[in-house]
């Protein structure tokens, strides 16, 4: 569960460090998601999107991106 105070996008650096990915790589998995969602080039991604994407648990990924 996201806590208050919280950020609510994910971005290309969290992907990294989530998934051991290189930055460009990161980036373009981001644009993947997107396409998928069909968002337009300004809307970011938000947590809760990447991990029904990626069926990881939200838990994990805000404990990787917070700490």
């Amino acid at each position: 569960m996201i806590t208050k105070g919280t950020r609510v996008c994910i971005y290309p650096k969290d992907v990294q460090c989530i998934m051991g990915k290189e930055y460009a790589q990161a980036r373009l998995y981001l644009l993947k998601i997107k396409k998928h969602l069909k968002k337009e080039d300004h809307q970011l991604v938000s947590i809760q999107e990447f991990c029904e994407y990626t069926g990881l648990k939200i838990e994990h990924v805000v404990r990787c991106i917070i700490g």
